[in-house]
């Protein structure tokens, strides 16, 4: 399990990175789960040394970094070049998702098409509108709008193409014609971008296994299945507790990390990722890490291994709170003081 974690701190471009820019970080690991705006742009920073968060921002103002619905889906950090292909292969899945609350909420096909005519217009021209406005725009054309048409209404234009994120307003999130914000490319034929999809999470996020994948992504297995099989060549499959990893050629060398200390963000790839987490958060803690409800704590990683959890305060003096599982090691102060000089939120303000 040790040498899973090991691999995966490096795969996750957390030891040393290839990685420049934000978006480069991003387009390495394909998507990130992005609905806690904060915490995704820590995990980005945290990947990037010497990357204050304020520089994540201003490369998602420029659209070098979109925010969507796309995969499972949740909200996704992705880039330009790939939110094309990865919303072809999530779009239905998502639509279909939604029937059933459509009804509910008494909206068609035909009004969605409405909807993304109107917002679409709105949009036009570098407009970027927040969604109360958006909602504000489709009143005035006489659509009955309340918080949960809304977010369908939004969702539905999101996964066909139509809008993406905008440049902030303050705090407030907005939505921009994806056309205005990622120029349109030659699309992929389906088994292309299953293939690189596959290229994405297994590069990524190695050792990680079919399930593991089919989480990540929401395909179906048989999707994900065709997506590994085109690029297994480049990866080695290793059975490890009855279950097959497959590892990117160049990791296969790592040995243990020692003396590795991270303090990742809520909802970071390097937990959230995968359906099997025990390689690196023990089953007795996983309810600490991960709330019933599925909301993911920010966590301490001690070589490779989630050991406990952090938040900010309030104090100056002492700016984030440590909760370790285990009880000895939070008398350690040598081990305290060794997280504090990792402290990510210091140099990120």
């Amino acid at each position: 399990m040790s040498t899973i974690a090991s691999i995966r701190l490096a795969s996750h471009q957390l030891l040393e990175t290839h990685c420049r820019t934000p978006q480069e970080v991003v387009a390495w690991l394909g998507a990130m789960q992005a609905q806690d705006f904060n915490m995704v742009k820590l995990a980005v920073s945290v990947r990037l040394p010497e990357c204050a968060e304020q520089t994540v921002e201003e490369a998602f103002n420029q659209g070098k970094i979109l925010r969507t619905h796309v995969l499972r889906p949740t909200w996704h950090f992705v880039t330009p070049s790939t939110i094309r292909w990865q919303l072809s292969l999530s779009a239905g899945r998502i639509k279909s998702s939604s029937y059933s609350r459509d009804r509910d909420l008494e909206i068609t096909e035909k009004l969605y098409s409405q909807t993304n005519t109107i917002i679409a217009k709105a949009l036009e021209g570098g407009n970027h509108l927040t969604r109360e406005a958006i909602g504000a725009e489709l009143e005035k054309h006489h659509i009955v709008v309340n918080s949960a048409r809304l977010v369908h209404f939004l969702m539905r234009a999101e996964v066909e193409a139509i809008v993406c994120s905008g440049t902030l307003q303050g705090k407030n999130q907005t939505y921009a014609l994806l056309d205005e914000r990622a120029p349109a490319v030659p699309s992929l034929h389906k088994d292309e971008a299953l293939a690189q999809l596959a290229q994405l999470y297994f590069r990524s996020h190695s050792p990680a296994t079919l399930p593991d994948f089919v989480w990540w992504s929401g395909l179906s297995v048989s999707e994900a299945r065709r997506g590994l099989e085109a690029i297994k060549n480049e990866y080695v499959a290793e059975v490890i507790n009855d279950q097959t990893y497959w590892i990117r050629n160049d990791y296969r060398d790592i040995h243990e990390v020692e003396n590795s200390y991270h303090l990742l963000p809520a909802f970071d790839e390097y937990i959230i990722a995968y359906k099997d987490r025990s390689p690196v958060l023990l089953s007795e803690h996983h309810s600490r890490a991960v709330s019933s409800n599925g909301v993911f704590r920010p966590v301490i990683v001690v070589n490779g291994q989630v050991v406990g959890l952090w938040k900010k305060t309030a104090q100056k003096k002492n700016p984030i709170a440590f909760e370790l599982f285990d009880e000895v090691v939070t008398s350690n102060q040598e081990f305290v003081s060794k997280l504090q000089e990792t402290l990510p939120l210091q140099q990120h303000k």
